[in-house]
């Protein structure tokens, strides 16, 4: 429950402290007081985005505080689940928005995200206004209201979690349906790509092979030339180097008998003797090799021009990237061929999870459908007691066309307030008045259904008077025994339910006016509820049935 608001420098508040009580809470004040301000700041610490406008004027920010008892609630896990500090009686959330824009939230004085406010905020105060109204014509909301009074939360939580699984497995399904479109589309050509670089019989570092020979072939005569020249000079018929070699290898032998020293220089001349030899018979085979092929220069120009013209095709540089390229081909019409397979099994585990979804979203049905005849009937009693005799009212249940995160159902709440009038949507039949009359009976049935702490009403009461009115409040009055009720109200009949009395009230102070809000005694009720009963001027006999309505409340 709310156990204690505090407000400073909001809008036209100047500081503010409300202090609330278990049960019924009244709200009340003349049109303009700021009871729809106080509200707007609770809003804040529940999660609503700010709106700089109500940052007080010459203020730098302003800070909202909410002190909740939340012991009887076990909230723990939530708290664990988020690493909120957790004392285990009471909560505080805190919003503090400054006039630069800049926003700041808390959950017992730890920094959270304005979702986490919102999170926790939806545990601990129900706010039910005359625009909540609006959302019983909403088939969503009219199924929420019987997943509540049927507590669906253990079938909805498998449902969802099964929904959730075949969504996801579904999405993979259609992700390879569609790259199985687009490997169909290019198939063919993968196959002619990879046809034309098989057939091609790629060799690593042939390239550079056969521009090699290419470059022999096209200079055989100036390489036979120089070979010979090279051969002729080693050992020709006249004066040539090994000759000389032997020359000089001989005189320096003859000479080691008197100058040992020299025998070294004979070593490294015979060496190089045997070197030059050597060389001379490589460039001999060499010349005998090197010949003049017109057939072959023409094979390997066509070849290496085959090789050009497929790296140019496929803008790339060397046969190593073309049989890359031939490799990945390859590798993509092997997926391409085994997708078929693929498809087969994940098209079986999409049957399967969508089975065990329909089977989950069956059970979460019949739970509904179980529930509907005990909504109606309760529903009804409520509407009977606000004076509504003659309403007719069903839940009605359809299947959808396809489930959805919510199940396989589409509710819709069918009403009529009168015997001769057919059942027709909430939406199109009820007037404002019905429906105010409809949303308390539901809050009050979910109020029995949920463990909500606490419970905001805000001028719900429209299109009420009377002795309905008076039983509007004794519904609240009701609820307040099993949560927190706190009544935003003009009505006298629903004020005098109330076992707590705040009055909302503006004042000048000094140069500007400010709002403040004040617990009324049992006299000043008296007054509070007479001023609601005559207006401006209390009469005598407003007093006495001001007195009378708080006797017999």
């Amino acid at each position: 429950m709310l156990k204690r608001l505090s407000i400073e420098n909001y809008a036209l508040i100047d500081s503010l402290q409300i202090d609330f009580e278990k049960g019924f809470t009244v709200i009340t004040g003349e049109t303009g007081a700021g009871k729809s301000i106080i509200l707007g700041a609770l809003s804040l610490i529940l999660g609503q985005r700010a709106d700089l406008r109500y940052v007080k004027q010459d203020e730098n920010k302003c800070v909202i505080e909410g002190l909740f008892n939340i012991s009887a609630y076990r909230l723990k896990p939530l708290f664990d689940e988020h690493e909120w500090f957790y004392d285990g009686d009471e909560c505080i959330l805190r919003r503090e928005i400054w006039a630069t824009g800049r926003s700041r939230a808390f959950i017992n004085d730890s920094p959270v995200n304005l979702s986490d406010l919102k999170l926790l905020g939806e545990r601990l105060i129900d706010i039910h206004s005359q625009h909540q109204n609006l959302a019983l014509n909403d088939n969503l909301f009219q199924l929420s209201v019987v997943d509540l009074l049927a507590d669906t939360r253990k079938e909805l939580e498998s449902y969802r979690d099964a929904h959730t699984l075949f969504r996801a497995e579904e999405k993979v399904l259609l992700e390879l349906r569609e790259q199985y479109r687009r490997n169909r589309e290019e198939e063919d050509y993968l196959r002619f790509q990879h046809t034309a670089l098989t057939e091609a019989a790629l060799e690593e570092g042939e390239q550079l092979r056969l521009e090699e020979e290419l470059e022999a072939l096209t200079h055989s005569e100036e390489i036979k030339s120089g070979l010979f020249t090279a051969t002729n000079l080693l050992s020709g018929d006249t004066q040539n180097i090994e000759a000389m070699l032997r020359t000089v290898r001989d005189t320096l032998l003859s000479l080691q008998a008197v100058f040992p020293k020299v025998s070294s220089l004979s070593e490294r001349v015979d060496s190089a003797y045997l070197d030059l030899k050597d060389v001379r018979e490589e460039a001999s085979r060499l010349f005998e090799q090197v010949e003049f092929d017109p057939g072959r220069q023409q094979l390997v120009e066509d070849r290496l021009g085959m090789l050009y013209d497929l790296e140019k095709k496929y803008g790339l540089n060397g046969v190593e990237e073309l049989i890359t390229l031939r490799d990945e081909i390859a590798s993509k019409l092997q997926q391409i061929d085994s997708l078929d397979e693929q498809l087969a099994a994940q098209e079986k585990s999409v049957a399967d999870r969508k089975r065990i979804m329909l089977e989950n979203a069956a059970r979460l049905s019949e739970k509904r459908a179980a529930a509907t005849a005990g909504i109606e009937l309760q529903l009804i009693e409520k509407l009977d007691y606000l004076k509504m005799p003659h309403t007719r009212f069903h839940c009605k249940i359809t299947p959808r066309k396809e489930p959805d995160i919510t199940g396989a159902d589409q509710v819709e709440f069918l009403f009529s307030a009168n015997k001769n009038r057919s059942l027709q949507p909430v939406s199109q039949i009820a007037s404002g008045g019905e429906i105010s009359r409809l949303m308390l009976s539901l809050k009050a049935m979910i109020a029995g259904a949920t463990a909500l702490p606490a419970i905001i009403f805000d001028e719900i009461d429209t299109g009420t008077s009377g002795e309905v009115a008076d039983r509007v409040g004794a519904v609240m009055h009701e609820m307040s025994r099993e949560m927190q009720v706190i009544g935003i109200t003009h009505l006298p009949q629903i004020a005098s339910k109330g076992e707590t009395h705040y009055v909302v009230y503006k004042e000048e102070q000094g140069s500007h006016v400010a709002t403040g809000i004040r617990k009324l005694t049992g006299k000043e009720r008296v007054g509070e509820i007479a001023r609601m009963l005559s207006g401006a001027e209390v009469t005598e006999q407003a007093v006495e049935n001001a007195r009378v309505m708080l006797k017999t409340k």
